[in-house]
């Protein structure tokens, strides 16, 4: 029998945090309903804490102690407590020694050093993220950096003389890398803030003289490079014909290499001074490495510990010796789930020539009444990739009886840096308009085009109202979770400290109001036939709340159905497993009535 719904939610899935000098992995896990701190070694899992929402942690360097990161019901103002190991019990919020708290604003843990702690703050201006550094048993703290700008990513030197950091650049996608002098404050601009180029991953040399980065510095791809603080062009270590990502060990002898190969990821370990191959690094099956949260390196470098999930696996930690090649998995998530479905990889053919990567899953039972239908998931984002992880919506979908297609239309990473441009500002309806080509696409898998629905979460989420707005006759129902409505609303509601990173991505209410509400859904309202079930968090910082009500409404009022189902605890998106089985239980009865044959 194909798994229920519950059975695939209540699978745990693991993350890899941290690594401590005892071998010891500071892990999440969610077999509680939401991602909790566990501690993993060879005599297995303990668990740390119990807060009502999901957290974050790092090891705090010459302690033994995490720092915990967590935040109230979803709304992302993050806080930072420490807790002392080893715990009696599972740590309640009571439990936690406050380090940073100020529920107002967002503390984003960035490292940690010997009972320091970096991390970032909008708390001065409620927009600018500084950097900031705190002594753990003094309190005192010294900012780092305040010039501005949302920081994406910071490094302290060894020696802490210096800090690297990311700020957003002029272009959607594009990031400056900068220096800071921490003993004159000067900044070296290692790269301009109109150069269209991605920086991520910045990494000290051990000697302090450069930086190794993950970059697309005149390159389709991202590869690793080296930036050496006397300036010049960048020198390449390892590139491709894909996107790479690189993981310097701490002692920057080795570089840990994930290459993307169309959602799926290749690991091996290069010589960080050369950029030489060692070794390909064995992984149990076509699947996915995060890169968020990054691997977490032994502190002696001899071993990293990863995330990974496959199509069939929903999330386990594996530890790898680069040195050897030798590979452990730490859990084993696939084993409380019976066989499930792979998918196939596809090009699908577009209006003007070009492909459309997309993954289709076939229905592993199908019911009758839906043999023959369709739901295109849609990712978020827009700046994210559908890859070859597991995920329980599909798994259920297919289960249902549904083909499922799940496609990385315009706009998606993983692609090159021309696909991740091509839905930018102007050609946001690019992306739109990919919907419609992979509609016309169905015949050619057997699937009924008459009973094709949408299903997609935050940008995924605006896909799905902008395809039953603008191309009404092709979709027979949607399902948004946390969608945009209004580009123009959106823009106008969400945090003040995305505001300007997104504007970079869909165009600003200064310069591109019209074009702005010609790609909104609501304004195309009452073209809306398809009935529509709209899912959102009251608490969600980045699409409001409000998003899903007026939209709601307005399709309402055609007389089109349109149920709206609102979770009080939710940020963005469902992080509890309760409130993800009611809403998808809810979702996948929702497209039964609507796409059954008869």
């Amino acid at each position: 029998m194909p798994p229920d719904l519950a059975r695939l939610l209540a699978a745990t899935t693991w993350r890899a945090f941290d690594a401590d000098d005892r071998g010891r992995v500071l892990a999440g896990c969610d077999a509680s309903g939401s991602t909790q701190l566990v501690e993993l070694d060879r005599t297995g899992p303990r668990e740390l804490t119990a807060l009502p929402g999901a957290v974050h942690g790092r090891y705090l360097v010459g302690r033994r102690a995490v720092v915990v990161q967590h935040d109230t019901d979803g709304d992302e103002r993050t806080q930072l407590s420490l807790l002392q190991l080893p715990v009696p019990h599972p740590a309640a919020l009571s439990d936690l020694q406050p380090l940073v708290r100020a529920p107002g604003s967002v503390h984003r843990l960035l490292d940690t050093r010997p009972d320091q702690i970096l991390y970032t703050t909008n708390r001065r201006t409620g927009v600018d993220f500084d950097v900031v550094l705190r002594d753990i048993t003094t309190g005192e703290e010294r900012v780092l950096y305040d010039r501005g700008g949302m920081v994406q990513e910071a490094a302290l030197s060894p020696s802490a003389g210096k800090l690297a950091l990311t700020v957003p650049a002029e272009h959607s996608m594009s990031e400056q890398l900068l220096v800071v002098d921490l003993a004159t404050g000067e900044i070296t601009e290692l790269t301009a803030r109109d150069l269209p180029a991605q920086h991520h991953q910045p990494t000290w040399l051990p000697d302090e003289s450069g930086l190794v980065v993950t970059t697309n510095v005149d390159r389709e791809f991202t590869g690793i490079a080296r930036y050496d603080l006397a300036g010049g062009r960048p020198r390449w270590l390892v590139t491709a014909d894909n996107d790479l990502t690189g993981w310097p060990s701490p002692d920057g002898t080795t570089l840990l290499v994930r290459e993307n190969r169309g959602g799926a990821s290749r690991l091996s370990a290069h010589d960080a001074r050369t950029g030489e191959r060692l070794r390909e690094l064995p992984l149990p099956e076509d699947g996915w490495v995060f890169g968020a949260p990054p691997p977490a390196w032994s502190p002696d470098s001899s071993w990293v510990a990863f995330s990974f999930s496959a199509p069939r696996t929903p999330g386990d930690v594996l530890l790898v010796e680069p040195g050897t090649g030798t590979a452990r998995q730490l859990t084993s998530s696939a084993d409380q789930l019976p066989e499930l479905t792979a998918p196939r990889a596809h090009q699908v053919p577009a209006r003007d020539g070009a492909r459309i990567p997309c993954f289709v899953y076939t229905p592993t039972a199908p019911d009758p009444r839906l043999a023959g239908s369709a739901v295109l998931l849609l990712h978020g984002g827009p700046e994210n990739q559908a890859v070859q992880a597991f995920s329980p919506v599909v798994q259920a979908l297919c289960a249902n009886g549904h083909t499922v297609l799940v496609p990385n239309v315009r706009g998606s990473t993983g692609y090159g840096r021309s696909w991740y441009s091509a839905d930018d500002k102007h050609n946001r309806l690019a992306a739109v308009a990919d919907l419609a080509d992979l509609h016309d696409w169905l015949p050619r898998l057997g699937v009924d085009p008459e009973r094709a629905a949408l299903w997609g979460g935050s940008y995924g989420g605006y896909l799905v109202l902008a395809g039953l707005a603008f191309q009404p006759d092709r979709w027979s129902a949607g399902v948004a979770l946390a969608g945009i409505s209004s580009l123009v609303t959106f823009l106008r509601n969400t945090a003040p400290y995305r505001r300007a990173h997104r504007e970079r991505e869909y165009g600003s209410l200064q310069h591109d109001l019209d074009f702005l509400h010609r790609a909104s859904p609501l304004g195309k309202a009452e073209d809306i036939r398809a009935p529509l079930l709209v899912v959102h968090g009251a608490n969600d910082p980045r699409v409001p709340l409000s998003e899903a009500v007026q939209l709601a409404e307005a399709v309402r009022a055609n007389g089109t159905e349109c149920e709206l189902l609102v979770y009080p605890d939710e940020g963005h998106g469902l992080a509890k497993k309760t409130n993800r089985l009611d809403a998808y239980s809810q979702a996948l009865e929702f497209l039964r009535r609507h796409l059954a044959r008869g």
